[in-house]
Parts: C-alpha cells; structure tokens; sequence
C-alpha cells in the first residue's frame, strides 16, 4: 500500500515503517490495550484542514420514497458452526502489528469484541524476531500490517524495504497463529490491460513491490495473504487526506492522470478481513479492493467535490512528475475465488471517510 502520487516530499514517519505513529512515547505494557487518541486535522501553521462550519457538505444520505433516511443495512452476525477456535464465537487472542496505521486503527474496530494487543512500532520493531512474552502469548490470530509503505525511498534504500516487509512477515508468521498478511497492486506490471485476478502471474516494476512479493512468500502458504490497492481512511498519512490539505491551501492541484486503480477504504477492507476470517475462508492470495476503479486524478476531483473544495485538478503524466520508482499504469484489482468478499464502491467508501473526518473535526 504505497505512498501516492501528488505529494512532495517524504513521509513524516521519521523511519518510514509505519502509515501513521502519532506521539513515540514507548506505552507501559499497561497501555498496550488502549485505543489510539483521534486524530486532530491540522494544517500549515496550526490551520484547521476542515471548512468552516457554514461552508461543510455533508455527504448526501439516501432516503426513501416518503423522505425519511434511510439507514445502511449491517452485516448479519455470522453463524459459526466449527469448533475452530479462530471461527469460533469466543473471545480470541488476536495480536495486530502496526497498529498505529490507518488500516492498523481500522482493524482494531472490526475485531474490538475480541482479545486484542494492538501493537504499534514502538511496542515490537518487526525487523526483530519477537521475544519471549509475545512467542508465548497463546494468539489465535495475527493480523500483520506493519509495513514500509515508500515507494520511492524503497528504491534509494532497498535492503531496509526488504528487512521491514519481508523480514517483519517472516517473523509475524513465527508466532506461529493463523496469520493474516496485506500486499499490493505493485507486485504486478500493470501491462495486461484489465483487471488482474489472484492466478495472473506477477512482476514488480520497483523495489517496494519486489519486496511485498517476497512478503507474500514470507507469510507462508497457510496464511491469508490480502492484495489491495490505494487504501485511504480519517486518520493517518493518505491521499483523501493530502487532497483536503492542498485543496484548501491552493486553487490548483497537479495530479497524475495515466495510473488507473482501486481506491480502497480501510473500513471496507477492514470488515472483508473479519468476514475471511470468521467465515473460515481458504488461506491464500484474496483480492480484496473497493468495486469500481479511476485515475489518482478522477479520485482527487472526487475528493474535491464531495468536500466542497473549490480546487482545480491539473491532469499531468508519471513522467511530469518524476518519481524515482515506476508505478504500474494499470494495476486494477478483481477477485476470481469463490467466496470473495464485495466491497462498496470507492465512491461510497470516500462518503463514509469523508464523514468520518467531518465527526472528527467536531470532536475537536
């Protein structure tokens, strides 16, 4: 899930091994339970990223024929009938790395009725084999996100991507629960021209993508090993995010026009990971993107649109914005399995972040 186009720059991870850290004081193991404060949506100078309160477009709620809203239907409680402890109905030890990030955060929503340590990267540096105490702490599930996300600084630094994405996967498998493992669209070339399905072979332009298919090695053939693509969320360093700060800062955004993918939201893939999971799914390569796809220049119109900005998108190539590693120009994801999870539209997905942010500038 890599950095994303439009941005100048380096991330403001001081390693980038994470999405997202927030403050690094190291937490007593005490704290290791507690969720991660919200984030406050600040700009240059302290500046509010939000619009004023007179200026803010909800996004619009569907509503039936008479007017009332109507309300988004929930998932229906699985019915478990293994005695499988990770499909059983019980609270399970459930360990999640990188827990600082926004599909981390995520995460630790869809499974808060379970027994969680959410570890960030203060807490366990992947690139160690782990201790004593966590080799032991009995887990029955490990979802594993920590990850180096920078595509480019992947390229200037290749053997640290790797001891990060393949090294941390090779030791999240070492605890030895059902793991679940995330990868990317950049492990294909983006030649083929149509969606690519879970048996298309891959070949990875850049030295990320290399190292997220050795991941996916790493991780073993009994893990869940999830590719998605283009993840965006309320909290956390994302497109969504960078769009809202220089859509309020400026009248005209450049943004590349010839990348075609999937913008995801961590909350669906978030819900889909808990539906392989509890619903026992076969291990293995799953596809799991929002439905429908567009270029990083489409989504920033939508990004603008919904929240009102009044910002221009100036369409540019890859090549006008020279990048140090190459990107796939068409790296959409579709799942061929029985069984896939389907996720909303990235349009909806960007509705519900979008209104997550919104609740969160007024919590602030």
């Amino acid at each position: 899930m890599p950095a994303r186009p439009g941005e100048s720059g380096r991330p403001r991870s001081r390693d980038r091994r994470d999405v997202h850290r927030g403050h690094r004081r190291r937490k007593s193991p005490g704290d290791l339970h507690s969720r991660p404060a919200r984030a406050r949506l600040r700009g240059a100078h302290g500046r509010s990223l939000l619009l004023p309160r007179d200026r803010r477009v909800r996004p619009p709620r569907p509503r039936r024929a008479d007017g009332s809203l109507e309300r988004p239907a929930r998932r229906a409680p699985v019915e478990h009938t293994d005695p499988d402890p990770v499909r059983a109905g019980h609270r399970r030890r459930v360990l999640i790395t990188g827990a600082g990030g926004q599909l981390g955060r995520a995460l630790q929503d869809v499974f808060a009725g379970d027994d969680v340590l959410a570890l960030r990267h203060e807490d366990w540096d992947v690139t160690l084999p782990p201790g004593d105490a966590l080799s032991q702490g009995g887990w029955e599930l490990v979802l594993h996100t920590a990850a180096w996300t920078d595509v480019d600084g992947a390229e200037a630094d290749p053997q640290g991507a790797t001891a990060v994405n393949v090294g941390g996967t090779a030791h999240a498998a070492e605890l030895g629960a059902p793991l679940v493992a995330f990868s990317t669209d950049y492990v294909f070339d983006g030649r083929k021209g149509e969606a690519y399905v879970e048996s298309d072979g891959p070949n990875p332009l850049s030295a990320y993508g290399r190292s997220k298919l050795l991941a996916e090695a790493a991780a073993g053939e009994d893990a869940w090993v999830v590719r998605s693509s283009w993840l965006f969320g309320p909290t956390g360093h994302n497109f969504v995010r960078t769009m809202l700060r220089l859509g309020s800062e400026r009248d005209e955004v450049a943004v590349v026009d010839d990348q075609r993918g999937c913008p995801t939201y961590v909350g669906h893939l978030a819900q889909a990971v808990g539906e392989l999971v509890d619903e026992g799914r076969e291990r293995g390569v799953w596809h799991v993107t929002a439905a429908g796809d567009c270029t990083w220049a489409d989504f920033a119109e939508a990004i603008f649109e919904q929240s009102g900005l009044a910002c221009r998108v100036r369409r540019i190539s890859s090549g006008e914005l020279g990048r140090p590693a190459a990107r796939p120009a068409h790296a959409v994801l579709r799942s061929e399995r029985v069984g896939a999870p389907q996720l909303p539209h990235w349009r909806e997905g960007l509705r519900e972040c979008l209104a997550a942010l919104l609740d969160l500038g007024e919590a602030t």
